[in-house]
């Protein structure tokens, strides 16, 4: 008996908050109450800059989780075989490099696969063609002179390889060092900020409950129906207990929530940056040491165009 008893206190004590908390909420949504507390300015400052911050982060990752697919600048027109994504680019020129026929040089771009299929990117895209287009030229040139744009071509396609190597190494910063803590900044602190707001909701509510109760004589902390001062003076004393106790709750539940005010997203833009730099920068200085050979190709042609005619 005194175990069910007990049971019926415990049951009791959890469900009494919970019903003093729907009915308030009851209450402000007909109208009929008296008194809401207010939430803290800073507080609804935060609220806001949590929502925003949510919508921040869904609406740049619908953007960069491109990131998370390789072939986000592949031409969606081109067709390529599973030859052409069957060796990189630089073992094909080396197999080139040893052909000693036109038809070693075929083989040698339609050489089986050595490992997994070549990256589908564009400048990975560019530079299978480019090499394609060089043996095209290479292959119906006849004279002593290797044909300045074949050889142009080949040195182009090679580097641009090298570029898409970087975007790849690009795109991988990205993935660890970005999305991945965005997705869990998304995912975590702000599921957990959600949380709180409801907990910060909670509170204020069973503080108002409790302001209620002692506004219209303290019900329910009454004994029965005794009109005797001492239990009317306990009932004050619970009611101002309760009160404080909410409001310790409130507050609590409030400063809280204030630590989601993060720096992991400046951090996380940082390094999707710094990924973007380096690629670019690598990039960069790939074009630059092309650049120079390719002019100095166009120059040697130009003078040989130029004797031709002379002679």
């Amino acid at each position: 008996m005194d175990k069910f008893q007990a049971f019926g206190k415990n049951f009791t004590a959890s469900i009494t908050p919970f019903a003093a908390r729907t009915q308030q909420y009851v209450k402000e949504q007909l109208g009929q109450a008296e008194d809401k507390t207010q939430l803290p300015a800073d507080y609804i400052e935060l609220e806001k800059r949590v929502d925003a911050l949510k919508q921040v982060h869904q609406k740049l990752l619908q953007v960069t989780s491109q990131y998370n697919n390789e072939a986000y600048d592949y031409p969606a027109n081109l067709k390529e075989s599973f030859h052409d994504l069957g060796r990189t680019v630089t073992e094909k020129v080396h197999l080139l490099s040893n052909a000693t026929s036109p038809a070693e040089a075929q083989a040698a771009l339609t050489a089986p696969p050595s490992a997994k299929p070549q990256p589908k990117t564009f400048n990975h895209a560019i530079a299978r063609t480019s090499l394609a287009c060089s043996q095209l030229l290479a292959q119906q040139n006849s004279g002593a002179i290797e044909d300045p744009l074949a050889v142009a071509l080949e040195k182009y396609a090679l580097a641009s390889e090298r570029v898409g190597e970087a975007r790849l190494a690009q795109d991988a910063q990205v993935q660890s060092r970005f999305l991945a803590g965005w997705n869990t900044t998304l995912n975590t602190n702000l599921m957990f900020a959600t949380r709180a707001r409801k907990s910060v909701e909670n509170s204020r509510l069973s503080l108002d409950a409790a302001k209620a109760r002692a506004k219209h004589g303290g019900q329910g902390w009454k004994m029965g129906n005794s009109t005797d001062g001492h239990d009317e003076e306990v009932a004050s004393e619970e009611a101002k207990a309760e009160i404080e106790q909410a409001e310790d709750e409130f507050v609590g539940q409030t400063e809280e929530a204030k630590v989601l005010d993060t720096p992991e997203p400046l951090r996380n833009l940082a390094d999707l940056i710094a990924a973007q730099l380096e690629y670019h920068k690598k990039a960069y200085e790939i074009l630059a040491e092309l650049a120079p050979v390719i002019d100095n190709l166009q120059v040697e042609q130009e003078v040989r165009r130029h004797e031709a005619f002379a002679g």
